[in-house]
């Protein structure tokens, strides 16, 4: 009988989930714990686990489909098995409470010595007699990629030069019989030339062209359709506001000890920065607001975002109740959310019910930018860089450490004035630090 594979609930709040990519095909035979789907939800992407094993039977959903939580969304069963007669949309709430603990839950039987990997790797692995034991996996909980086994077939077969490889798989070149010339015996571009002279006239314009072309899905292609949706259906307005950082300056530098000894993480300029915004926000509860169909919410909690990028795109973890924390806790909290972040290992309720976003680009050479809403939030705040700049103040120049804000909001909700006050508060809550104890 055929096994149901349905679109898991990933958090509390989870309503649905959009379908990435397949990484399995229709007619493959998978493995229990083999990942099926890449799954969307709140700016981060999960793998679908096959919960048995069996032949892929049927998908029910195009890739970049959204599907509610806990539809059936594919098959699994024996080879040749016929699916067509069932009603997918026929889920018990039975399996549905199954299906939340199971995609909530650690398994907690799971064989720590099986190697997780793809079914595609499996497959190449197999037709190439590899023990998967061999290979590291670079996917997510040390997965074992396809293009991992490819890598190892690479390292373990033929060593070949970066170019050389480029030239190969532009040109179609079976470079396995190719003899390197190369140091250790690696090949080069002139053995791939020597063997195939007739590619050789086009081997140059492949190396001029330079391009490389990379499919425009996954978490890329999320955050795009994200930005797009945010722009077209929030009216942004942008406010900018030089920001005297000289007192924040002196403040992190005689708190640096002091937090390090209590948290044991280093105090940067963004946990001062999120703690004036978290001030802030508590004292302007209509810049702490999102558009919920035809009603405003005002949220009590003040839940800031912070954007952090990462490989391919761009995640927002939330630290909860911001405005309650002290900078130590804050500290320790933004650290251990941005090493989350880096490291792919977020939890879905750790992105989830934000209310506003901070993004801070001033470890770069970025004075101000304009940033793009975080939806369903209704502002975002962004951080240039601090530099030393000559400031008239009382009719002498001085030094001072200047950064600028950019604020977008949403003019539907939020108007200009309020937006303006907001602003104006952080400016003098930044400029005046001690107005954090007050």
């Amino acid at each position: 009988m055929a096994t149901e594979v349905v679109m898991p609930k990933l958090g509390a709040t989870m309503e649905e989930g959009t379908i990435v990519s397949w990484l399995a095909q229709v007619g493959e035979v998978v493995e229990e714990g083999d990942a099926i789907a890449e799954v969307q939800t709140d700016k981060i992407v999960l793998e679908v686990e096959a919960e048995t094993t069996g032949v892929l039977l049927k998908t029910l959903y195009d890739e970049g489909s959204t599907v509610k939580v806990q539809e059936v969304i594919a098959y699994l069963g024996e080879e040749g098995e016929s699916v067509d007669g069932i009603d997918h949309k026929s889920f018990s709430a039975s399996q549905a409470a199954a299906a939340e603990d199971s995609a909530i839950q650690e398994r907690p039987f799971e064989n720590p010595n099986k190697k997780r990997r793809t079914p595609a790797a499996r497959k190449l692995a197999e037709a190439n007699h590899i023990d998967l034991r061999r290979i590291s996996g670079s996917g997510p909980k040390g997965r074992i990629q396809k293009n991992d086994v490819e890598n190892y077939l690479v390292e373990n077969t033929k060593k070949i030069t970066p170019l050389a490889e480029k030239i190969a798989v532009d040109l179609g070149i079976d470079y396995k019989n190719v003899t390197g010339t190369g140091s250790n015996g690696k090949i080069v571009k002139a053995d791939l030339l020597t063997s195939n002279p007739t590619n050789e006239s086009h081997v140059q314009p492949a190396i001029q062209q330079g391009e490389k072309r990379v499919p425009f899905k996954g978490i890329r292609k999320v955050i795009a359709d994200r930005m797009v949706q945010s722009a077209n259906t929030a009216p942004h307005v942008t406010l900018t506001s030089e920001v005297d950082m000289t007192n924040c300056v002196r403040l992190r530098k005689e708190l640096l000890p002091v937090i390090e000894k209590i948290s044991g993480c280093r105090l940067s300029f963004n946990e001062i920065i999120f703690k004036a915004t978290a001030h802030t926000l508590q004292r302007h509860p209509d810049i702490n607001v999102s558009l919920d169909k035809n009603e405003i919410v005002y949220h009590t909690n003040v839940n800031v975002g912070m954007a952090v990028a990462v490989p391919n795109g761009l995640v927002v973890p939330v630290v909860k109740n911001a405005n309650q924390m002290g900078l130590a806790a804050l500290t320790e909290e933004c650290k251990a959310l941005g090493k989350r972040a880096r490291e792919g290992k977020l939890l879905p309720e750790q992105m989830q019910n934000g209310t506003f976003t901070i993004s801070n680009l001033g470890m770069y050479a970025v004075d101000g930018f304009t940033p793009i809403i975080n939806q369903p939030e209704s502002a975002i705040l962004g951080v240039g860089t601090i530099k030393e700049k000559p400031v008239v103040i009382n009719g002498e120049i001085s030094i001072r450490s200047m950064m600028v804000l950019s604020l977008s909001f949403d003019h539907r909700i939020i108007d200009g004035a309020p937006a303006a006050a907001f602003i104006t508060d952080l400016k003098e809550t930044l400029e005046n630090p001690f107005k954090l104890i007050v």
